[in-house]
């Protein structure tokens, strides 16, 4: 494993997102996976079903990170234009793939054939290659450091589970968490010493109130199994110090 540490975008395509009728799981998902595969999720884009909108995401993401995913907007429909834009933005033509063409064909041979509109889930930008879908037949897209998923969250869960370890990437994180019945402001110092103390630990502090009373989750994540337990048990002794209960695992 490299010590360099991966970075991904997402861009997340669909008219249907931006206006709530469709709540997004696939950036939980895909920051899941990403972190197995030893990269990080460093930002995250939702547009339109606009060819424009979507050129501007991805050129932005694949730039400014090791790689970019797309998810929707690849269906058989014609605001399905994820396709297009990503051709757009590389500057190339997008063409029917032979393999993709066959599956296809497979897929449908036994639900009414291929038609017309099915047959654009065959489109890829020239010179892509395909991520399989062994859900619906229609596969996904590669080309570049861009990887281009179904937005349907199980459709795109099969894509992923087809990349699994395909990409190169680092060191896994780590996490453990500790709740405590605290107010965060309180710590606040304690939770920045703790952090400085060893290099690449970072601490998530998550705050609530119930029962009456505010407490906090404490999220210690790093590529270090031993600084993450050692952190734990230095912010835990911290807490315990002023008469606390730390609760193991969260509240």
């Amino acid at each position: 494993m490299s010590d360099r540490i991966w970075t991904a975008g997402l861009t997340v395509i669909g008219d249907e997102i931006l206006s709530g009728r469709t709540q997004d799981k696939n950036v939980a998902q895909l920051a899941t996976w990403l972190n197995a595969q030893g990269i990080r999720l460093g930002e995250v884009r939702v547009v339109a079903d606009r060819q424009e909108a979507i050129v501007e995401a991805v050129d932005t993401l694949r730039a400014r990170y090791d790689y970019c995913f797309t998810t929707g907007g690849i269906g058989p429909t014609h605001d399905d234009i994820t396709v297009d834009a990503i051709a757009a933005a590389l500057g190339v033509p997008v063409v029917i793939h032979p393999e993709a063409r066959a599956m296809l064909e497979a897929h449908y041979e036994t639900r009414g054939g291929l038609t017309d509109m099915r047959l654009r889930m065959a489109r890829v930008p020239e010179g892509a290659s395909l991520i399989a879908n062994r859900m619906s037949g229609a596969p996904g897209i590669h080309i570049g450091n861009i990887y281009v998923l179904a937005g349907v969250p199980h459709i795109a869960a099969g894509m992923l589970d087809a990349l699994t370890g395909q990409l190169e990437g680092g060191l896994p994180l780590v996490a453990r968490t500790i709740g405590c019945w605290v107010a965060e402001s309180e710590i606040a110092e304690l939770l920045a010493t703790v952090e400085r103390s060893r290099e690449g630990v970072t601490i998530g502090s998550y705050p609530f109130f119930r029962e009456g009373r505010v407490g906090a989750n404490f999220v210690v994540r790093s590529t270090s199994q031993e600084d993450v337990d050692a952190s734990i048990a230095d912010l835990t002794a911290g807490l315990e110090g002023q008469g606390r209960t730390v609760v193991e695992g969260g509240i």
